[in-house]
């Protein structure tokens, strides 16, 4: 274990730390893959690096979701929106408030999806395709999975455009004024949508909550109900905008890698898996607290603490991916886990199904609708988000016109 400065301060010279993690994540591996570091914002922040650490600590009990652990915690007052949702509570009630969703989100169920996800695939490359140039987050990686997420829950179309402003705002500058007002805003919307499917029940997925008994004949009550809508929309859509750019940025960096995918198309789930490894649309786990002292790869992590748990640097760990940096669509599949892109254990990502099967129709439809695509700017230009959502702000493209 070191206690080290500002965690993004000790990239090496001449790196980006936001626009390239992997150089500093590496650093540390080779040091240990535990460590405590300083952070802007949260304070003294445990870190875990490596693949094997990290898998330990996603599925160990005394590492909890839930604020009131952390020796910091004096209040609610950081809930954003309604009640604690499943990212923010342990079992047993999120086992409770996880089945309560489950059935919605099992891979059958999620393929019956296809068909609509296709057709707004084709909707949205129509517009595109005729331009010959574009920004591919705002005119394809972003309204597809904010479509997809917004039907399957019962958000109406109008209202859309909204919600994912409010939804930026809460991710990317949850501490700001504007973030506190997008809460706001975002709480005072869901309460009013999920009255009215209460009132006005459809088919679809709010409404079915709205309607829904746990095991015990028990209905979520209002707080929790707006805590799992939130979730679901923005957790529904965020990480998948950033599947679809970021994979499309790492084949139109790797020119090679996408002649191989658009020569066999049946290379693509695999493609698919490694994009997630290599660029995953989520550096990090949520903050978490050790709800007791922990032992994570020989450390110990006294009660009370803060932990991040760096799902980028589990998947590029060189003792679990061979040549890690290397993006690679043949990357043989690893025995005994992949990556971490989804994070592991009972937070595992709910709606990867859905994230896997809107890449399986949108990167296709993409590349066969648009074959020669490529980027629009200089790499090093490319404007990266930061925190611990990984994306692209924008993705400028060219390509030959069609239609």
């Amino acid at each position: 274990m070191s206690t080290l400065p500002d965690f993004q301060a000790l990239a090496p010279a001449g790196m980006d730390f936001v626009a390239d993690p992997y150089p500093l994540y590496a650093h540390l591996r080779e040091q240990g893959p535990v460590h405590r570091v300083a952070t802007e914002g949260a304070g003294d922040v445990w870190v875990i690096l490596g693949y094997d650490a990290a898998r330990e600590a996603l599925t160990h009990p005394g590492i909890s979701t839930d604020v009131r652990h952390s020796a910091r915690w004096t209040s609610d007052g950081g809930q954003a929106v309604g009640g604690r949702n499943m990212l923010q509570t342990d079992p047993p009630q999120h086992t409770r408030l996880r089945g309560m969703v489950a059935g919605r989100f099992t891979a059958r169920r999620i393929e019956e999806l296809r068909p609509r996800i296709q057709q707004i695939t084709d909707q949205l490359l129509d517009r595109m395709a005729p331009l010959g140039a574009a920004d591919l987050v705002a005119s394809f990686a972003l309204p597809l999975p904010i479509a997809v997420i917004c039907e399957l829950l019962g958000v109406p179309e109008e209202h859309r455009d909204t919600f994912h402003e409010w939804s930026q705002r809460m991710v990317f500058e949850p501490a700001t004024q504007a973030g506190a007002e997008a809460a706001a805003a975002m709480a005072a919307f869901l309460t009013e949508l999920l009255r009215s499917k209460e009132e006005h029940p459809e088919d679809d997925l709010l409404s079915d909550l709205v309607r829904a008994e746990d095991a015990d004949g028990r209905r979520l009550p209002t707080e929790d109900l707006i805590g799992m809508a939130f979730l679901l929309l923005v957790a529904g859509h965020e990480t998948t905008v950033n599947l679809l750019a970021n994979g499309t940025y790492a084949l139109l960096t790797h020119p090679e890698q996408l002649k191989t995918l658009q020569a066999e198309p049946g290379l693509l789930e695999g493609a698919i898996e490694e994009m997630l490894r290599y660029e995953g649309p989520v550096t990090s786990s949520a903050y978490r607290w050790t709800a007791q002292d922990v032992e994570i790869a020989g450390q110990t992590i006294p009660a009370g603490e803060s932990v991040l748990i760096l799902l980028g640097s589990g998947s590029r760990d060189p003792g679990r991916f061979a040549e890690p940096d290397r993006f690679d669509i043949r990357r043989p599949r690893t025995a005994g886990g992949g990556h971490l892109a989804f994070g592991h254990g009972i937070h595992h990502c709910l709606g990867a199904p859905l994230a896997r099967l809107e890449a399986a129709v949108a990167f296709p439809a993409l590349l066969d609708r648009l074959p020669d695509l490529t980027l629009d700017t200089d790499p090093a230009d490319a404007a990266w988000r930061p925190g611990l959502i990984r994306g692209l702000t924008h993705l400028p493209v060219r390509y030959t016109p069609v239609g």
